[in-house]
């Protein structure tokens, strides 16, 4: 059994809107990462086992390291289809808003989600959600939106309709936004959930696999590039920081996804509670990954210098102007955290 976190009057207005609702359009915030894809497609097959039509649409690319769950090929690009889509969002009856906390997350798609006549949806972890949702299922203490969506569905009363691929859709959403279990997830419960949808037909070496052993050569070009020509150390402060123009992107001929995960992986040097990667995104905007151990606040740092969030220990934010300014900007705020950052140091010691 799992606690019920989520509040009752919530389950039965969300019960509401999918009894009385047909076609559903299901959303996703850009660059979609594993917990927005997983989230999306475990909800998608949920819908479809009640018998409703129900699309994904995401602002651009999906990774393709997420294309062997089921139903990834199905997924909408806004960017491809945009005249489609947006008749798909009008016509929609609810709108299921996944993984993302305020409509701007989802880019271009936002003004459409807006003026929709449709129930909006909010079904998120990220802290300080937008009010104008219809309805808001928004539990930050919850280790992600695959896990909420499990929940949803196990409080409706629904559990049975959980299939393989909706289960290995909601196992790899929580494995991807936890970095497989070694963050964000300490609560039992988590465990408990793991081990229904192993009972589900989940095989969760199989999906380990599919996600982090299926990398191209330049892939991992990049990665090693990354860390040994562009890694600062900022040994004082116990922080790293990595960045990537789009020039040295293109050179290792970078897909979406690519670069997924490398902010984790300066954390595992011993003294580094604080890892920063920042990006030149298509059309010059620069796009920022925070990450930290223990109880260093990244979505605090993110707000206050970048107008980003997320979690307190793995954040984003953006930027708009050089590679170079931002790092600036971050070096400068940097400055300033250096005794907290000192003192999460001492804190990680003792733990070790």
């Amino acid at each position: 059994m799992i606690t019920k976190i989520i509040d009752q009057a919530k389950i039965e207005k969300i019960g509401k809107y999918i009894n009385k609702g047909e076609r559903f359009v299901i959303l996703t915030h850009t660059s979609p990462d594993g917990d927005a894809i997983g989230a999306a497609l475990g909800m998608w097959h949920y819908l479809s086992a009640l018998n409703k039509t129900v699309t994904i649409i995401i602002p651009n690319a999906t990774p393709s390291f997420l294309g062997f769950l089921k139903g990834a090929k199905d997924i909408l690009n806004y960017e491809k289809y945009p005249d489609y889509c947006a008749q798909l969002i009008a016509e929609a009856d609810v709108l299921m808003c996944l993984d993302f906390n305020a409509p701007h997350r989802i880019g271009d798609v936002a003004p459409l989600l807006i003026n929709a006549k449709g129930k909006k949806v909010l079904v998120d972890h990220h802290p300080d959600p937008d009010p104008q949702f219809d309805l808001q299922i928004s539990y930050p203490q919850i280790s992600s939106t695959a896990e909420i969506v499990f929940r949803i569905i196990a409080r409706s009363g629904d559990f049975e309709l959980i299939t393989k691929p909706c289960a290995e859709a909601i196992y790899t959403g929580m494995m991807t936004d936890t970095g497989s279990f070694t963050y964000n997830s300490s609560h039992a419960e988590i465990y408990f959930i793991i081990s229904e949808l192993i009972k589900k037909g989940v095989n969760k070496d199989w999906i380990y696999a599919q996600v982090y052993n299926t990398y191209s050569e330049d892939r991992i070009r990049l990665m090693g590039y990354a860390l040994y020509e562009k890694m600062k150390v900022y040994p004082d402060c116990g922080a790293t920081l990595i960045t990537l123009s789009n020039d040295e992107l293109k050179r290792f001929n970078h897909k979406i996804g690519d670069t997924e995960g490398f902010v984790n992986i300066p954390l595992s040097i011993g003294g580094i509670v604080f890892s920063t990667f920042i990006r030149e995104a298509t059309g010059g905007q620069i796009k920022l990954s925070f990450r930290s151990t223990g109880n260093f606040a990244t979505n605090t740092f993110s707000a206050a210098h970048f107008g980003g969030g997320g979690h307190v220990n793995a954040s984003g934010g953006e930027f708009n102007g050089t590679i170079d300014e931002a790092v600036a900007i971050f070096e400068k705020a940097l400055a300033g955290y250096k005794s907290e950052l000192q003192a999460e140091i001492k804190k990680r010691d003792k733990r070790s």
